[in-house]
């Protein structure tokens, strides 16, 4: 996978200013505001900075926790990484094509796994089987 070298000031024209905080400036979103959480239909998750296809549909599940949530994701799409902002260590995940980040990773999900992916819906967009994917930002 080639990474993508843009700057902050790049991602920031092109991203609406909440995905741009949680991409780039690890930003977290509310609880339940996102409609993510609740999407039900088969598709693909793309990060929303790039286009790169994260998760499929049939690895999302409903965690409860207010946030769309994912027990694997597509092979070679994150790129994991300790995260030590809130004291106790957490594992951090990104897109590895830009760099952004996605959420934290959690060992409290569902079989085969056991992991949940703990995903900010502003960080993903969904693309409805059926529909094309984006191509890939440049």
């Amino acid at each position: 996978m080639t990474a993508i070298e843009k700057s902050k000031s790049d991602w920031q024209a092109l991203l609406p200013a909440e995905s741009y905080t949680v991409l780039f400036e690890h930003g977290t979103e509310r609880a339940g505001s996102s409609s993510l959480d609740r999407e039900k239909r088969t598709g693909t998750f793309v990060c929303a900075a790039c286009f790169l296809p994260l998760f499929s549909s049939s690895m999302k599940f409903d965690s409860g926790t207010g946030w769309p949530s994912f027990f694997d994701y597509l092979p070679g799409a994150l790129g994991l990484k300790k995260d030590y902002k809130l004291i106790l260590p957490r594992t951090e995940y990104h897109c590895v094509r830009c760099g952004g980040h996605q959420g934290h990773v959690f060992k409290d999900g569902p079989k085969p796994t056991g992991l949940r992916y703990c995903n900010n819906g502003v960080a993903v967009c969904f693309i409805a089987d059926g529909d094309a994917l984006p191509a890939a930002r440049p």
